[in-house]
């Protein structure tokens, strides 16, 4: 029983006991060749039956039999099983069913985290195709069949060769019935806002890299003047009018935006004009409040306007541009992901220092941390389709469909790592192979080393399976940090 004692102590003072536990069965293997029986042994002295006495003063002397693990605090219970769930391979499987049986099927009331520990046990089993539950209740079978069960409205349909679904009391006469009522009832106007939908979804959905609808000879005259006025203006008030007017080149007089106004903006090339100009422009543009049916008309202003300036960025972004930038994305997240962040962190030469500045205060400022993790799971690992955002035809060639892995960008996941954002596991896994890539490329970069300190203490959790890869890795760094990262590896 002595030799179980440090165990036992991990169990009940540890602030991490399984992953301590486990640790301690491993060093114990160093020095015990009969592993096995350690584990085998550790199971049997859970399983031991103990005979309690128990005096009550109005009846006589009782006697009850518990297993050993019951005689323990609640918590420690609790910490064990979970324990044997965490490292089931180390222990016979009939042997952990077993137990966790018999906590369950106990004659004492059973604490809620020892029954939910101990379910959680019999799942694992299950889960590892293991099935040998000799004394498990079957009553939870039949309540779990009922649970599946149709309800009984349906029972009657389930077996009717006519319904739509075995499952759905519909025929098929009657499903034809519906669907020409509400066809002849709304055929005029359901079918042209079926058509705008599915444009408006089209448009949402894709890369804007070309014009597809025709412009009229008239309206691009007015856009070329539009163009000349805007580069002769010097008035906010002037500005002001330009900006209206181009609101009504770009919608009708209902105010729908018209099918063409991204092709109008782009003859317009408003990106053209000073910070001050444009930052008059936007606001007019937009507007105060952001409307949710002007959100694709919010992403082809951005873009448009904004993004230009921010690709061909190669000195401090102005305050002018940055401020309207703020302000701009604030209220309208959506459109600032896709018609700014995405196509800005794929520009085609790579992130540089000032953009990365811009973007930082951007997603520091914009977006919620579940929007961040997000985006940067799109980024990292989401597929091509998953990375479309809107372009002008005429920028496209400043953007390309693969991230450029530079300086600056790892300086801009680090400083997302350090507003706390919650990266998904497929993100932090793909930033553990860039690593891995171009570990011996900035081997000498300091802003590469301080990202892999900021990589293993934010995600130290998500990344204990990945140690033995990562300190190779580290260890072809050479800068000052290269220890201190060593030694948070070592610590995982």
């Amino acid at each position: 029983m002595e030799a179980w004692v440090p165990l036992f102590d991990i169990f009940l003072n540890s602030p991490s006991p399984e992953f301590d536990a486990s640790l301690w069965f491993s060093s114990n293997s160093l020095t015990n060749s009969t592993t096995t029986t350690s584990t085998n042994s550790f199971l049997k002295l859970l399983s031991k039956p103990i005979d309690t006495i128990s005096t009550n003063p109005s009846s006589s002397i009782q006697s009850k039999r518990f297993l050993y693990i019951q005689t323990l605090p609640d918590a420690v219970q609790s910490r064990i099983l979970s324990f044997l769930t965490t490292e089931s391979k180390r222990f016979c499987k009939r042997e952990l069913c077993l137990l966790a049986e018999n906590v369950l099927n106990g004659s004492e009331e059973v604490d809620f985290w020892v029954k939910k520990s101990a379910h959680n046990l019999l799942d694992k089993m299950s889960d590892s195709g293991f099935r040998q539950f000799s004394t498990l209740n079957l009553n939870g079978l039949e309540e779990e069949e009922e649970f599946f069960a149709l309800p009984s409205c349906l029972q009657s349909c389930s077996h009717s060769k006519s319904s739509v679904l075995p499952w759905l009391p519909l025929t098929f006469d009657e499903l034809r019935e519906s669907a020409s009522v509400s066809c002849i009832a709304d055929e005029g106007s359901d079918e042209a806002m079926e058509v705008e939908e599915l444009c408006e979804v089209e448009e949402n959905g894709e890369v804007l890299n070309q014009v597809d609808v025709s412009i009229d000879s008239e309206v691009r005259t007015k856009a070329g003047s539009l163009k000349m006025k805007l580069l002769e203006c010097e008035s906010a008030k002037r500005t002001e009018n330009l900006a209206n007017e181009i609101r009504q080149l770009c919608f009708e007089a209902d105010g729908k935006e018209v099918r063409n106004s991204f092709g109008v903006l782009g003859l317009i090339e408003p990106w053209e004009v000073d910070d001050e100009t444009a930052s008059i422009l936007i606001t007019n543009l937009l507007g105060v409040n952001a409307n949710e049916s002007e959100l694709s008309w919010a992403s082809k202003v951005l873009c448009s306007i904004i993004l230009p300036k921010l690709l061909v960025l190669n000195e401090p972004a102005s305050r002018v541009l940055v401020t309207t930038t703020i302000e701009s994305c604030k209220p309208r997240q959506k459109a600032a992901v896709d018609a700014l962040l995405f196509p800005l962190v794929l520009c085609k030469e790579g992130l540089n220092t000032h953009l990365c500045d811009v973007m930082s205060r951007i997603i520091k400022e914009c977006l919620h941390p579940a929007h961040v993790s997000a985006f940067c799971q799109r980024l990292l690992c989401g597929e091509e389709e998953s990375r479309k955002f809107i372009c002008l035809p005429c920028h496209q060639h400043l953007v390309s469909d693969k991230l450029v892995w530079t300086e600056p960008l790892f300086m801009l996941f680090q400083n997302i790592l350090n507003q706390n954002v919650s990266l998904t596991q497929d993100s932090i896994e793909h930033l553990v192979s860039v690593v891995r890539e171009l570990a011996g490329k900035y081997s000498e970069s300091l802003k590469f080393s301080t990202f892999l300190l900021c990589l293993v203490t934010k995600c130290h959790s998500s990344l204990k399976h990945h140690k033995l890869i990562l300190i190779p890795t580290v260890e072809l760094t050479n800068t000052f940090m290269t220890k201190s990262i060593l030694s948070k590896l070592n610590s995982l």
